[in-house]
C-alpha cells in the first residue's frame, strides 16, 4: 500500500515546515488529491489512521481529501473540459486532448491549527 509511504512524507513535509509547538496544536490536514495521483481516499484514511496508531503522530488529527476531477485544456479552441470515464477529448470542439491541467494533483492544501493557550497577564 503506497498510501503509508505518502502519509509518511506528508508528515516529513509538516515537521520540516512547522515546530513541534505548532504541530502539537495541529488539528486538521487537508489534501486535494487528483483523480490520475493513484491515491484512493479510502486507503488514505486507513494509512493516515494507521500511520496514527502505529507511530504516534498526528494523535487526533483529522485528515480531509479533495477528490479533484480530471481538466484538459483543448490546444485548438482552447476551450477547458472536464474528463468522465477517461475520455480525452474537448467537450466544444469534441477533438482529442491529453493536455491535463488538474487531475494529476497530490497537495496539502491547508493545514489548521488550535488556538495556542495564552497565560493571562499579571499586572
Amino acid at each position: 500500500m503506497h498510501e503509508v509511504s505518502l502519509v509518511r512524507t506528508i508528515s516529513a513535509t509538516l515537521e520540516t515546515e512547522f515546530s513541534k509547538e505548532e504541530l502539537s496544536r495541529l488539528t486538521e490536514i487537508s489534501l486535494r488529491v487528483g483523480v490520475l495521483s493513484n491515491v484512493q481516499p479510502i486507503l488514505m484514511q486507513n494509512a493516515f489512521a494507521a500511520v496514527q496508531e502505529g507511530e504516534g503522530k498526528f494523535k487526533g488529527v483529522r485528515l480531509q481529501i479533495e477528490v479533484l476531477p480530471v481538466r484538459v485544456r483543448c490546444e485548438v479552441c482552447t476551450h477547458e473540459s472536464e474528463i468522465h470515464d477517461y475520455k480525452f477529448a474537448c467537450a466544444n470542439c469534441g477533438r482529442p486532448t491529453s493536455n491535463v491541467i488538474q487531475g494529476n494533483e497530490l497537495l496539502i492544501h491547508k493545514v489548521e491549527f488550535a488556538d495556542p493557550i495564552t497565560s493571562p497577564a499579571t499586572g
